[in-house]
């Protein structure tokens, strides 16, 4: 057997100490920024708005669905979300909120809405407003149309009237009008969250990813909440 001279034993020797000395280093600080990854993906499952927007619900995580009645993405998701409403988070507060891109689209589907909504009629009027649009083809021309055919289900035509056109309609619908440019709505359904996040079916991918990612949403917000002191 060859001898190996004792100097490159101790050039060896030092060499294999000194490597085991940097790992032990840097062997920690590298597990530590090794953070957990998230359920959901920013800027793919959703993306974050770029300025935090005011919300309604308080101390309530606020979940507020953008559509249009004539819409037929959100006429599908709407039996979805009311099968979400009754599991939902104790710390959310789902807020539906009608588009309003235009007057000559979306004028008569906003007031429709805020309609029922001032007149407390939203149940049952909301989910049979779409029913009525996409399964039973009916038109609505004017709020005529929709005092008729709101009678059907015992609510007053004459209130439905006097409300449509009423101040406390339009200062919704200019809501509408505002709250749609500020969380740079492209399309709907779409929902956000807290004011600070946003997703859609077409974001998570379907219709069961979109409700697991309002919930992973939801709780993030709700960390966020706590970070910030609110």
């Amino acid at each position: 057997m060859n001898n190996i001279p004792k100097p490159l034993i101790h050039s060896f020797s030092g060499t294999i100490f000194g490597i085991l000395a940097l790992l032990a280093l840097t062997g920690p600080a590298q597990s530590q920024s090794n953070q957990p990854e998230e359920a959901f993906v920013k800027d793919g499952h959703y993306t974050e708005l770029e300025q935090v927007q005011p919300v309604q619900t308080g101390d309530k995580i606020e979940v507020l669905e953008v559509f249009w009645y004539e819409c037929p993405h959100c006429y599908r998701l709407h039996p979805v979300i009311n099968e979400w409403l009754k599991t939902k988070p104790e710390t959310a507060e789902y807020i539906p909120m009608p588009v309003y891109f235009n007057p000559e689209r979306n004028e008569f589907s906003a007031r429709a809405f805020y309609t029922f909504e001032v007149l407390d009629k939203l149940d049952p009027l909301h989910g049979m407003m779409f029913h009525a649009i996409h399964d039973e083809r009916r038109p609505f021309r004017d709020k005529e149309d929709l005092a008729a055919w709101a009678g059907q289900y015992g609510v007053s035509g004459e209130d439905i009237i006097n409300t449509f056109d009423s101040f406390a309609i339009d200062s919704k619908i200019n809501f509408s009008k505002v709250m749609t440019r500020q969380y740079g709505i492209t399309g709907v359904p779409t929902i956000i969250i807290d004011g600070r996040y946003m997703t859609s079916v077409s974001h998570a991918g379907n219709h069961e990813n979109l409700i697991d990612v309002i919930n992973f949403l939801i709780e993030k917000a709700r960390q966020v909440r706590l970070e910030l002191g609110k």
